[in-house]
């Protein structure tokens, strides 16, 4: 009976480990396989496999052996800022496109600021391609 109650309590081989930079990452640059690898312990937040990260872009610097924070990490960017962007609104049967520029770098799917160029207002957006942004909003921003 003791040996069992010994046997549950042992620590089991398998540990956990979190992927860590092998070399200086500065923001805004896209991961690749040689940029992380795996070093225990595990750490709370960060990435656990090398397919969680790679083609991520990073939001900061990450130094050489720091822990790599998924909430760190985004989409690689599509549109830079002050990117002229074709802005789509569309809404029934109605849609309208103009010009804008990009007040921010994003990735597809992220949610984006564009002023207007023709009426300087600017608008919510979310990045559906490449120099393309759906915009949402009221129609009044497109006079």
């Amino acid at each position: 009976m003791r040996w069992l109650v010994l046997l549950l309590l042992w620590p089991l081989g398998g540990y956990a480990e979190t992927l860590v930079a092998t070399r200086l990452i500065r923001a805004a640059e896209v991961i690749g396989p040689g940029d992380v690898m795996l070093a225990a312990p595990a750490v709370a937040g960060a990435a656990s496999a090398p397919g969680q990260v790679i083609g991520l872009e990073t939001r900061v610097a990450i130094y050489p052996g720091r822990p790599v924070r998924l909430a760190d990490l985004g989409p690689a960017a599509v549109i830079e800022r002050n990117e002229i962007v074709r802005m789509v609104y569309r809404r029934g049967g109605l849609m309208i496109l103009s010009d804008g520029r990009a007040m921010a770098r994003a990735g597809l799917g992220e949610r984006i600021t564009v002023m207007n160029l023709a009426s300087r207002q600017s608008v919510q957006g979310i990045v559906a391609s490449s120099g393309l942004v759906e915009v949402e909003g009221s129609i009044g921003l497109w006079q």
